[in-house]
């Protein structure tokens, strides 16, 4: 009897911030056990750049039209329901992805792979605060969140790590090398499901007819909410400006994130040697985006927020177009590894400069258009630039990305004035 007493009663927040980093640890390394072999894998199986722009670009665009409904959802129905439904849609998409041998397959893949990431995102750290503020309201919920941060960059580094050794060794000898890989990781994701859902405790106050009427109503608010980050933009114009510097930012992230591992396999002579490298290439810059991330604001004392934020969009922008002109696989990951440490000190500024056009009314919904306007970008441009580096070369669409990235630069001058004369207001002012 007691046993079941404690299996039901609420977590202490201590308990809570376990839970947390557990389930942040399952949940995250899997992801760099497939980092730069979902690209590679589909290539391998016949794919081309063009079709593999078209197949990335699926995941964007589902994401971008569910971000808003689902976080409501999470809301009203509550955040266990919600990951587990994503774990579910996390393990059919990965099996639809590995076992896929044509186009439409893969895209099948890749729109799941967007519901999953849509109803992932945020109900676990809602959790994580809401359970351990019931516990003690004044848990310090932000060190908890931040140590979640470590534990996220740790899984991926360490999967990254582990995928490469595995890809090298290739175990076994009946799948290539990459889908050892690959299925080691959906051997995890049955982890974090399972983990999911004998640890993580919610009450079931949620899932009612009132709940299911605010899910509902979420999706409907979802069309007005964009409508009101667009007045948002019409009347500030740093604001705009800001998140105009997505549109430059998520193009260039193409190159880095996409079209590198196709480029290292055409300098190294295949995806599987690629892919036993892309790990240990991965771990490294996820360790040099977190010392790009801690310089930033070193930096930002030194200099300022925006100018910060100008050198870095513009090196980084340039070391991608570097990236392009290598013509050795050590040239290529040395370029790599500056524009990772780059994109790690980019993002805190640009954040930040967000943050300094918003107030408690409207964060959120700043923070969602910022958001929006990149994913929808990132896919539009894999659209674009997957044909471009077909017709000509993959160095190509690397040199373009890279060099459109770097005009995003000048989308901060609004706002290096408005720091430059000392006023900061916000949206609603």
């Amino acid at each position: 009897m007691s046993t079941t007493a404690s299996s039901t009663a609420p977590l202490t927040a201590r308990q809570a911030l376990r839970v947390l980093l557990l389930l942040t640890f399952t949940r995250w390394f899997p992801v760099g056990l497939v980092i730069g072999v979902t690209t590679l894998l589909a290539l391998e199986r016949g794919m081309s750049l063009a079709q593999l722009g078209v197949i990335l670009s699926m995941q964007g665009f589902v994401v971008l039209a569910l971000e808003l409904p689902t976080g409501g959802f999470a809301d009203a129905l509550g955040r266990r329901p919600l990951l587990v439904a994503s774990g579910v849609v996390a393990l059919v998409s990965a099996l639809v992805f590995v076992l896929a041998q044509t186009f439409a397959a893969f895209c099948v893949a890749l729109l799941l792979q967007g519901v999953f990431r849509a109803l992932d995102s945020g109900p676990l750290e809602s959790w994580y605060v809401d359970t351990a503020q019931a516990d003690d309201p004044g848990v310090p919920v932000e060190q908890g969140l931040a140590r979640a941060g470590t534990v996220l960059g740790v899984a991926i580094a360490l999967g990254a790590v582990v995928s490469g050794g595995v890809i090298a060794w290739h175990p076994v000898r009946a799948l290539t090398a990459l889908e050892n890989a690959y299925w080691l990781s959906i051997a995890f994701v049955v982890v974090n499901l399972v983990a999911t859902l004998v640890l993580l405790r919610e009450p079931s106050t949620h899932v009612d007819a009132r709940g299911v009427r605010r899910a509902l109503d979420s999706a409907r608010e979802a069309p007005r909410v964009v409508v009101a980050g667009v007045r948002l933009l019409g009347r500030n114009g740093v604001l705009r400006a800001l998140v105009l510097v997505e549109v430059f930012w998520s193009v260039g992230m193409i190159a880095f994130e996409t079209f590198m591992p196709v480029r290292l396999s055409e300098l190294v002579g295949g995806e599987t040697e690629a892919g036993a490298l892309m790990g240990p290439v991965s771990a490294a810059a996820w360790g040099l985006f977190a010392a790009g991330s801690a310089a930033a604001a070193l930096a930002a004392r030194r200099v300022g927020v925006t100018w910060t934020a100008i050198a870095s969009r513009v090196l980084q922008g340039g070391f991608v177009v570097v990236m392009a002109l290598m013509t050795g696989p050590v040239g290529l990951v040395t370029a790599f590894f500056v524009v990772y440490t780059l994109h790690g000190t980019a993002g805190p500024v640009h954040s930040t400069l967000l943050h300094r056009q918003a107030d408690a009314a409207n964060r959120t919904t700043v923070l969602s258009v910022n958001s929006m306007v990149a994913g929808g970008c990132y896919s539009l441009g894999l659209l674009v630039l997957g044909p471009l580096a077909e017709a000509t070369s993959t160095a190509t669409g690397i040199l373009v990305a890279g060099a459109f990235s770097v005009l995003g630069a000048l989308c901060y001058l609004p706002a290096l004035r408005q720091e430059r004369a000392g006023a900061v207001p916000s949206v609603a002012g």
